[in-house]
């Protein structure tokens, strides 16, 4: 399973966002925070910024809904170009039939837990995924603290997604640098966001590349790999 590396525009310039992702081509996927200002306290950018960040690379995005009402709203960012929409589970009214749209309309579909948020009473929908978020942070802003308290959680995630044998990314975000990348891909973790760790970096790309580096060199010699 290949280890991925998702740069997070919320750490990027705004003003310069196709610059910036082209300062980042070796990456995987470049992560679009969706924020709304209601389902976290912070507003970021919509459907429009997408859009135009869609013709401006080639990279495919990633787009992370912080949002109310996913339901009515994530659909329309597979439209607008994203090849994989997250939504969060405590937002979404109906997670299953949420999934399966995304899914339909040609992207990967992702669902997000908060850090309180178990991943034991949605394990029946995993099937209906292509990636799990665990957040490593409270959402709502980049340049957050890791929570070391969550890597139990991404070891349990992992170990579900091993009892029924699926080839679902395990994602996670949120203080993701090279202090932490290796906790993480040990703990199971396939799909890491680094926000400030890239684009805080003098060489976005050559963080990219030395992020992947160590992530891959953990995942190696992880337990959870290594009968993969």
């Amino acid at each position: 399973m290949a280890v991925q590396i998702n740069p997070s525009i919320l750490s990027a310039d705004f003003a310069r966002l196709a610059e910036e992702a082209e300062a980042v081509r070796g990456a995987d996927f470049l992560h679009v925070d969706v924020m709304d200002n209601h389902f976290v306290p912070n507003l970021t950018l919509g459907v429009p910024v997408v859009e135009s960040l869609a013709r401006a690379t080639d990279t495919p995005l990633d787009c992370h809904l912080m949002i109310e009402d996913p339901d009515r709203w994530a659909p329309g960012y597979v439209e607008a170009g994203a090849s994989s929409v997250t939504f969060h589970v405590e937002a979404a009214a109906a997670p299953v039939r949420l999934a399966r749209e995304i899914r339909a309309k040609g992207a990967r579909a992702s669902m997000a837990l908060k850090p309180a948020t178990p991943i034991e009473p949605f394990e029946d929908l995993l099937p209906e995924l292509d990636m799990l978020l665990v957040m490593t942070v409270e959402p709502g802003f980049g340049g957050q603290a890791f929570l070391d308290i969550m890597l139990p959680k991404i070891r349990r995630t992992r170990e579900l997604i091993k009892k029924h044998g699926l080839e679902l990314w395990l994602q996670v975000d949120g203080g993701v640098s090279a202090s932490t990348i290796e906790r993480c891909a040990d703990a199971g973790a396939d799909v890491f966001v680094a926000g400030s760790a890239v684009y805080g970096a003098k060489d976005p790309s050559e963080a990219v590349r030395a992020l992947r580096a160590q992530a891959e060199a953990a995942t190696s010699k992880a337990s959870w790999a290594c009968d993969h």
